[in-house]
């Protein structure tokens, strides 16, 4: 009887000990977890984390699959990103993803120099100190640069040409962009340089924008340009229909604020740059090194009208504008 009990409780631990290695291998696989924070808010970001998401299924993932991914979304109060930040460093992220928000890009650097972090910022990433160059990345940090914000001039010459009457310009700025300074020159310098004016008009929530279209009307300006920023891509629907109601002709950065009834657009495809970051994030989450991805850089833009708008605006788009449309909206 005792040497039954002896082998039972052998037998027992050979079961115990073939265990280890499958419970160590259910250990090991459990999927990677990718950190997404965003100044904006989820609901009207929408189009980004379909894009996000695409990305990352061309590179090999699918969330809830062999990802997992844990969102912070600071609803446009920059204030919070230091903490949402730090809250996915405990977390122990394997990668940060802060697609098409710079403030959001720069919180994930100060929070961390070891997890990898891939941005899309409209700001030259260099200049703003998020990369050291576009080649050689180094560090933890690498993504895409759609500099938009450096093609302020060639909206405000496409602006101009539209409304080749107009003499008071105004800018809508996001409040607290940290690229605000060089995007501000640049487009003072536009006007300058054709003896126009321009002013510019901070909006850091919902109630600013409102405020912000109610000083455009006391100012008495002409024409409009609204620069990027996660606020604006939130509120766009909200933008481009005070720019309507008051008769304001317009440009965007681009593509989803033509669809929504804006005049024009020129720039990149900001959902496009949001795809590549998803591809990005990927790409590090299978072996690769931030340090040893260059930053890609927009080079493809799109110039769109909304001939709608215009008719709706009593504006006539010249011919010669038409034919270097991108695309017409009708």
């Amino acid at each position: 009887m005792a040497s039954y009990i002896r082998r039972r409780k052998f037998l027992a631990t050979l079961g115990g000990a073939a265990a280890w290695p499958l419970a160590a291998r259910a250990q090991q696989a459990a999927p990677p977890v990718v950190g997404y924070l965003y100044a904006g808010a989820r609901e009207p970001s929408a189009d980004f984390l379909a894009a996000f998401h695409k990305g990352l299924r061309e590179a090999g993932y699918v969330e809830g699959r062999n990802v997992e991914i844990e969102y912070r979304f600071a609803n446009n109060e920059n204030d919070r990103l230091e903490e949402l930040a730090a809250d996915l460093v405990r977390r122990r992220v394997a990668v940060i993803a802060t697609p098409a928000s710079l403030v959001a890009s720069l919180a994930a650097k100060a929070a961390t120099t070891s997890i990898p972090i891939v941005f899309a910022t409209a700001a030259d990433p260099v200049q703003i100190g998020l990369v050291a160059s576009l080649n050689r990345p180094a560090g933890n940090v690498t993504g895409i640069g759609t500099m938009t914000a450096e093609l302020g001039a060639k909206r405000f010459e496409l602006l101009q040409e539209v409304v080749p009457s107009a003499e008071r310009f105004a800018a809508l700025i996001s409040r607290g962009n940290p690229n605000l300074e060089f995007s501000t020159k640049e487009l003072q310098r536009a006007a300058s340089s054709v003896g126009k004016q321009i002013e510019f008009f901070p909006a850091g929530n919902n109630r600013e924008i409102d405020s912000a279209f109610a000083s455009l009307v006391r100012n008495q300006i002409d024409a409009l340009m609204v620069n990027p920023g996660p606020l604006f891509n939130n509120r766009r629907v909200q933008i481009v229909t005070l720019a309507a109601y008051h008769r304001l002709p317009a440009i965007y950065t681009d593509r989803p604020y033509a669809e929504a009834g804006g005049l024009m657009t020129y720039g990149s495809s900001v959902t496009d740059q949001v795809r590549q970051v998803g591809i990005y994030t990927g790409r590090i989450l299978n072996g690769e090194k931030p340090a040893d991805m260059p930053v890609i850089r927009a080079s493809k833009f799109e110039f769109i009208i909304n001939l709608q708008t215009a008719r709706t605006l009593g504006l006539e788009v010249p011919p010669s504008l038409l034919v270097r449309a991108d695309e017409v909206i009708e």
